[in-house]
């Protein structure tokens, strides 16, 4: 299979010059990559002041009363439809404008009560928070804070606060991580005042109901050195200009509720003024815009995980096997154990990425990812536990378990729910890719220009040298004690030293890698991962100390948080030498070689035997005709007089599912 590599290069480049290049304020991740260990960052622990905090609880009530009014989360997942009472009832509350400034008529909440709301709304109806979150989150009102004019912010914002739907188009059929690839195209007119945009997005989560979209198009190339650099611009377009239209709307295996689709724009006249930002910023505004807005994925994971707590722990206590509960069997009471400690550890990096947006002073671009890419890492391996704690409970839907006479919890809603977590927002992969070059980019700016003859030679070795006669020796030099601390037990305080003793390590690591693969290394992708893993792991172990010396100051026996903390942490290092051992025996070449036999169908003979095509029933090409926008063809039958053939028949002992339809989230970025 050969490689584009014209094309691969230029969604380099384009990815490059869309990436933040400035870190305006401190990052306690980047600074662990660099092998310097912030605690400073995080001592005092940031809690949440009184008075926010009693602003969250109380607005919390109120989301209360109207979620138990307008929604059955159980009939929205079976409906596949978010009532319009509803909408407009959370509308009349302000959960529309949660973010949005007072002075454009919304709520002005903080991160943190924005998460604890989110959070909230999510344990009782996932679809209902989704909706809000592609609305808020990476919809209309956050690009408009953050690039819009004053015109535009008074023009829609307090619109959208008061209940009026966006959502965010950048995901085409067959671009999904490489906006390179983008065709969706907004040709300027001869004088400049509108622009005519063509194309199709699809998986626009809210894009079906939405009244004002973010839309992101191409836009004339610019020329750079003799080349042409496409252009991504941001657009705000109105679903009710001419040329609009949602082509279908998507069903999804959870989150049923959601409203995502495929929208078509046939040369939709949107006026210059609609322009967010400057042309050509369009990929930029996107990805600062995810850098907070992906925060609510690990504040409704962190949420899913304790309520998945709640349930484990009421189980585990009243079903008896063997003469004792389940939950006194090692076996079981191991996952619990487990899913106690990686919630503790995910509310502790979710209140952190919070309280540094509130504050300000820190450049959260990779604490936001890694918290994205931990919480649902986790909070999906704590929904599988719940699920295997419950065991058959775990797998019948809750209708059928109220039919029966049983608490009606919804182990498999919550399980069909949690999976695409991973997916939104950033792939686990994309996630992973992403924090591993703004983690290298101590070394990239110095050293990649050296290795690839770029600019002034002699200024960029003596430049380069500078730094590292410095950096490199410190990277040796023990790591050093006498953190602050006073509350936390022996074996945490160790575990304290350890961050800054890994830190260290991992930084001259990655050095050491950078130095043996040169430019090839963004092709070591399994490398970079155990490096983000590494990273990930080491800045979760802060945010849990961080949190149990705070906690301790109120409570300082507290002898099972202190166990909570210290399982966590060695589990953490567990996973960190395993990932440092993976590193020493990169299995990537031949990893590479198997899977290049897998795309030359070398594995043929692997698959015999099984049903491979798709059921007759489905009908597949009337489908993909209908999608294209052509009318489906009705098929004459051969013989006018031939009995319809019946449908298969279903086995008496098949488990009984909504076999039609199934929804996801916001999968835009995956």
């Amino acid at each position: 299979m050969k490689v584009d590599s014209e094309g691969k290069q230029k969604a380099l480049d384009l990815a490059e010059e869309s990436r933040e290049t400035q870190w305006r304020f401190p990052s306690l991740v980047a600074e662990l990559f660099r092998g310097t260990f912030r605690w400073d960052m995080l001592h005092p622990f940031p809690e949440q002041d009184e008075h926010d905090k009693r602003i969250g609880d109380e607005y919390i009530e109120r989301v209360r009363e109207v979620l138990e009014e307008y929604i059955d989360p159980d009939e929205v997942d079976r409906t596949q439809e978010l009532p319009n009472d509803a909408l407009v009832a959370m509308g009349d509350i302000g959960l529309f404008g949660l973010k949005i400034p007072k002075k454009y008529g919304g709520l002005e909440m903080s991160q943190t009560n924005y998460n604890r709301i989110m959070a909230f709304i999510a344990t009782y109806c996932n679809s209902t928070a989704v909706w809000l979150s592609a609305h808020q989150s990476i919809g209309v009102p956050q690009p408009l804070k953050l690039f819009g004019t004053e015109e535009q912010k008074e023009k829609y914002l307090p619109r959208l606060a008061k209940g009026a739907v966006s959502g965010f188009a950048l995901t085409e059929p067959d671009v999904g991580s490489d906006p390179a690839r983008m065709t969706t195209t907004a040709t300027p007119a001869s004088d400049g005042s509108y622009y005519l945009l063509s194309g199709e997005k699809l998986w626009c989560t809210n894009g079906p109901s939405a009244e004002v979209l973010v839309v992101m198009a191409l836009t004339p190339p610019k020329i750079v050195r003799g080349k042409e650099r496409p252009q991504i611009t941001a657009f705000i377009v109105e679903s009710d200009m001419p040329g609009f239209e949602v082509a279908h709307r998507c069903s999804f295996m959870g989150i049923r509720g959601i409203s995502n689709g495929l929208l078509r724009f046939d040369n939709v006249r949107v006026p210059a003024e609609n322009i967010i930002g400057k042309p050509g910023q369009g990929l930029k505004i996107a990805l600062t815009t995810l850098n907070t807005g992906r925060l609510t994925i690990p504040g409704t994971a962190a949420g899913g995980g304790k309520l998945c707590m709640h349930f484990a722990r009421d189980w585990a206590q009243k079903r008896e096997q063997w003469g004792a509960p389940v939950g006194k069997h090692q076996a079981v009471g191991s996952m619990l154990a487990n899913m106690s400690a990686n919630t503790f550890a995910m509310d502790c990096m979710n209140t952190i990425a919070c309280a540094f947006v509130d504050k300000g002073q820190a450049d959260i671009r990779l604490e936001a990812a890694m918290a994205k890419y931990f919480c649902t890492t986790f909070g999906w391996q704590i929904v599988d536990d719940l699920l295997q704690v419950r065991g058959g409970r775990g797998y019948e839907t809750a209708q059928s378990l109220l039919e029966r006479g049983e608490d009606p919890v919804p182990t498999e809603r919550l399980f069909r729910d949690a999976r695409i977590s991973r997916i939104i927002e950033g792939t686990d992969e994309i996630m992973r890719l992403f924090i591993a070059r703004e983690a290298m980019d101590t070394h990239v700016s110095r050293v990649m220009p050296i290795m690839m003859g770029k600019g002034p030679m002699v200024k960029l070795i003596w430049e380069a040298f500078k730094f590292y006669a410095g950096w490199y020796p410190r990277m040796w030099l023990p790591a050093g004690g006498g953190l602050p601390s006073r509350y936390l037990s022996y074996s945490n305080r160790r575990h304290l030293t350890y961050i800054a003793k890994a830190a260290k390590r991992l930084a001259r690591t990655m050095f050491h890698t950078m130095a043996r693969f040169g430019p090839k290394l963004e092709r070591e992708q399994l490398i970079l991962q155990r490096f983000v893993d590494i990273g990930t792991d080491l800045f979760a172990m802060a945010c849990v100390l961080a949190r149990t010396e705070h906690l301790l100051t109120a409570d300082r026996a507290n002898a099972a948080l202190q166990d909570l903390a210290d399982l966590f942490c060695r589990s953490a290092r567990d996973r960190i030498a395993d990932n440092l051992r993976a590193v020493k025996r990169n299995r990537g070449r031949l990893l590479n070689r198997v899977s290049k036999a897998f795309m030359d169908n070398q594995y043929e003979w692997l698959v015999e035997g099984v049903y491979t095509d798709f059921p007759p029933t489905m009908r597949r090409s009337v489908t993909r005709q209908a999608v294209d926008g052509e009318p489906p063809e009705t098929p004459e039958p051969e013989d006018a007089e031939a009995p319809e053939e019946p449908a298969a028949e279903t086995p008496e002992d098949a488990l009984e599912e909504p076999a039609d339809r199934g929804d996801e989230a916001s999968i835009e970025t995956s």
